[in-house]
């Protein structure tokens, strides 16, 4: 096994890296290695990113990579690695493409031809799907629903006939008005909340989505949600 500050170089082209997200001790040795060892770190945002590389005693130079500059980055990235460089890409928490960026870096490299890699590393939605234990079937991964309420609700309602485990992202702002519409829209489908995942203040809680409204009124909804609809006739 090569040591974290190993001199050999990696192969050139992009590694997509994941990072914990949010206990700082989850992170792979292999993918500390490419951090330390990557000719350059694209972060999403890096003031975020020196915390997790400063308590791992790494010192690297990062530059941004976000939803706002990403698409010019690839081509950046391209004249790195057709240079023979190495490109480490991190997101806040998680798997770059996983509703952060990387999407485009990914699909606009290998359109190129050149390299893309994969360090798997944490990823919330496989976290809450092992939680939940409603996944054993499959299940369909749908990320942030829409901002405005009439958005949301087309998306509550069109999950109505997904006959699989669905998988959801959401804000503190939202996650209450979420819930309502489930509760309105799907009341009879059991549903698990992760919140603050890995965090000192995780919560993991099955129910009927009036029930779980009703537990959110007098508990803390502070942090970051992911929700298992359980598949249609599950009990």
């Amino acid at each position: 096994m090569q040591p974290i500050n190993s001199a050999e170089p990696l192969d050139p082209g992009l590694y997509l890296v994941g990072t914990p997200i949010g206990n700082l001790q989850d992170i792979t040795l292999r993918a500390l290695r490419v951090i330390a060892t990557a000719d350059a770190v694209l972060a999403e945002d890096t003031r975020h990113s020196r915390r997790l590389l400063d308590r791992h005693e790494i010192s690297r130079p990062l530059t941004s990579c976000h939803q706002f500059n990403e698409r010019a980055r690839v081509d950046w990235a391209a004249e790195q690695i057709a240079a023979g460089r190495s490109v480490a890409l991190i997101t806040d928490a998680g798997m770059p493409g996983v509703s952060d960026p990387g999407s485009r870096l990914a699909r606009g490299l290998r359109e190129r031809g050149l390299n893309v890699f994969v360090v798997p590393g944490p990823c919330s939605v496989s976290s809450a799907v092992a939680l939940s234990g409603f996944c054993d079937g499959g299940y369909v991964f749908v990320g942030f629903p829409p901002n405005k309420s009439a958005g949301r609700r087309r998306l509550v309602e069109a999950l109505r006939e997904e006959r699989r485990a669905v998988v959801l992202f959401e804000s503190t702002h939202r996650f209450k008005k979420l819930l309502a519409d489930l509760a309105e829209l799907q009341p009879e489908r059991e549903l698990f909340v992760g919140r603050e995942l890995t965090k000192r203040h995780e919560e993991g809680r099955s129910g009927l989505p009036a029930e779980l409204a009703v537990h959110y009124e007098t508990h803390s909804v502070k942090g970051e949600f992911v929700l298992v609809l359980a598949p249609l006739g599950k009990k």
